[in-house]
């Protein structure tokens, strides 16, 4: 069992940064390959980043050399680092963790970023 708690959202002006976090508990964090994924109102989840245990990371392309995905094993922790903000990347942001590829079973509550024009 993980839960997972994020932080970090806020309001920002398109163009700023912003560093959401995600705190794991459990210790097997190391284990899990760790994703963010984004809910914009009226709108699916979709795909933003992930970075498998073994430190792999993929990105979606909206947000390739923007967004950075890490994580510190020691902390149980991953990170998303996002620059250049843009309008369109408003949206509820979760964490989620998995053992296999592409599947997340265990899922954060989400924080809200809201990028302004």
């Amino acid at each position: 069992q993980v839960q997972l708690v994020e932080s970090g959202g806020g309001l920002v002006q398109a163009g700023d940064s912003l560093r959401l976090s995600c705190a794991a508990s459990g210790r097997t964090f190391s284990t899990y390959n760790m994703g963010w994924f984004r809910q914009a109102p009226g709108k699916g989840r979709e795909f933003v980043a992930t970075i498998r245990s073994v430190g792999g990371t993929y990105y979606a392309d909206f947000v390739k050399g923007r967004f950075t995905i890490s994580r510190d094993n020691a902390k149980n922790t991953v990170l998303l680092q996002m620059n250049s903000l843009k309008p369109e990347d408003t949206a509820v942001y979760y964490c989620a963790a998995g053992t296999r590829d592409g599947e997340y079973r265990y899922w954060g509550q989400g924080t809200q970023v809201t990028v302004s024009s």
